[in-house]
């Protein structure tokens, strides 16, 4: 009885870990495409220096959280809700300046 139980929890555990491991992959691709889009902002002169380096340093901030939240080795419910309020917001302003009346 005792093995199962040890076997069990073990095995939540594991599934604890690989799902946080795989909502971080799921940041960092989001993150990725942020950048990209941002990318070709500059590129089509949709986007400003200053506009720019406002939502460049919104990504690293957004890193920076990221690697402080991973810090323990896992993600809480309350880090990742948090993570993806900040891409969420991000993500908004990306397609704001993009769209405004402003080009470089």
């Amino acid at each position: 009885m005792k093995k199962i139980t040890i076997w069990g929890l073990a095995a939540v555990f594991a599934l604890t870990l690989l799902s946080s491991e795989a909502w971080a992959g799921r940041v960092a691709k989001r993150q990725c495409r942020q950048g990209t889009r941002i990318s070709q902002g500059v590129k089509s002169g949709q986007l400003t220096r200053a506009e720019t380096r406002s939502l460049v340093s919104e990504q690293r901030r957004i890193q920076r959280v990221k690697v402080r939240s991973w810090s323990d080795g896992r993600l809480s419910a309350r880090e990742k809700a948090h993570l993806e309020l900040m891409q969420d917001r991000a993500s908004h302003r990306i397609y704001k300046l993009k769209h405004n009346q402003t080009t470089r």
